[in-house]
């Protein structure tokens, strides 16, 4: 079942200008790739007893969540607001070396969602069940290459304001562990400073959880 959302009223909508100004770009996404501070969090998540990767996919969704800014989405030509925003992730066949994509809906524990993923990953048998919804997050981990930048495929839909979470390979560094994160979203909703609210937030769950 999908999540619920309200229509903005784009005439009384204090971004409305932005909105359609990037709307009409021949780009309208931009990406932003950082550095995060791993450290305590992948403690946490090795005492859990949880995949790394699913961890990670709660922890960027719950941030995502938090933030306004990423849950705005067009429908039908309107510009909308969800309520909530569930995950949609790439897990690999090991066995083809394929991935396929996964969707779980958000929950509001780690341990939970991370079996409820797991479970799900593992008794899909398509790569892909269908077109995404409106109402996910794109994660896409790549843990073996400790990058510096990341690009996408380009779907040529503008209207298609789906976040997209990636992050690669953590590695040690001055006494941390530190993983890159990349962030790429739609300009008519998502500004730098959202990214900025995304990145403090998560790395606070990173610090605090």
């Amino acid at each position: 079942m999908a999540n619920t959302y309200k229509v903005i009223d784009e005439k009384t909508w204090n971004r409305a200008m932005h909105c359609k100004i990037f709307r009409d770009s021949i780009e309208p996404a931009f990406c932003v790739t950082y550095e995060a501070d791993i450290t305590r969090f992948r403690g946490v998540v090795r005492k859990l007893g949880v995949s790394f990767t699913l961890a990670m996919v709660y922890a960027v969704c719950k941030c995502a969540n938090e933030v306004e800014a990423f849950r705005y989405r067009f429908v039908d030509g309107q510009v909308v607001l969800f309520d909530r925003i569930d995950t949609a992730f790439t897990y690999l066949n090991k066995d083809t070396g394929l991935f396929k994509v996964v969707n779980v809906p958000m929950t509001d524990d780690l341990r939970a969602y991370c079996g409820l993923a797991e479970k799900t990953a593992r008794e899909q048998e398509e790569y892909f069940t269908g077109p995404l919804g409106n109402d996910v997050f794109q994660c896409s981990p790549m843990p073996w290459v400790t990058y510096t930048h990341i690009s996408h495929t380009n779907s040529g839909k503008k209207d298609n304001a789906t976040p997209l979470f990636d992050w690669g390979k953590y590695c040690e560094k001055d006494g941390k562990i530190v993983i890159p994160i990349s962030v790429q979203a739609h300009h008519s909703f998502v500004d730098g400073i959202h990214i900025g609210q995304f990145a403090d937030k998560l790395q606070n769950f990173f610090d605090q959880c």
